[in-house]
């Protein structure tokens, strides 16, 4: 029952108090990037949400678009400006997000919504984190977040989707709440954010 039904309920009132308790200072962080980033404020890319079906994911913006001579994107740490670290570092980036949560496309709690590119390289166990809603925060981002290997990572999803609960759950927004405040897991050993995920072949993932 919670899982089909109240689990969207909760998500909906929370999403929408915290929109606007949260607001002031939603507010001062549009202004904080609008001027960091001359005008660009938000982040929106195509993520894969339940059942891989294709949404629009909104956050703040924390990098610029610098490119090389090539025209590529520079690597995450030399685009990651200071305005854009610091909104990382407190997490204040995900807050766009709870408008996803009150579209329904995504859960306060879940799997991490990943790139599309991603699809085609999962396995049959990694595609099973696409059997529940992303979340803005989940099982793995309470337990490394970026600083944990892909393995892990999915390991972590699977994990959540197979022992979904309120109690879980509410665990998770415990948790969260205190790896905020310690700013755990922000960057990756060799990345400031995650290394690109690149396949892991057709080997099941531990449990």
């Amino acid at each position: 029952m919670y899982r089909l039904f109240f689990k969207r309920l909760i998500d909906f009132i929370m999403a929408l108090s915290i929109l606007t308790l949260a607001s002031p200072i939603i507010l001062l962080v549009i202004i904080f990037l609008g001027i960091a980033n001359r005008g660009s404020v938000f982040f929106i890319q195509q993520r894969p949400g339940k059942k891989g079906e294709i949404f629009k994911i909104l956050k703040f913006k924390t990098m610029n678009d610098k490119k090389d001579a090539s025209g590529n994107l520079l690597p995450d740490e030399v685009r990651l400006t200071p305005a854009g670290k610091f909104v990382r570092k407190t997490s204040l980036d995900e807050l766009p997000q709870l408008l996803n949560v009150l579209k329904g496309e995504m859960s306060l709690i879940g799997p991490r919504p990943l790139l599309v590119s991603y699809l085609p390289l999962y396995n049959v166990n990694q595609k099973r984190r696409h059997e529940v809603k992303p979340g803005i925060t989940g099982w793995a981002q309470v337990n490394g977040r970026n600083a944990i290997s892909w393995d892990k990572k999915f390991e972590y999803d699977i994990w959540y989707v197979d022992h979904l609960t309120f109690l879980v759950d509410i665990k998770i927004l415990f948790m969260t709440v205190s790896k905020v405040l310690k700013s755990d897991g922000i960057s990756s050993d060799t990345s400031a954010t995650m290394e690109l995920f690149t396949g892991t072949g057709n080997s099941e993932l531990c449990d």
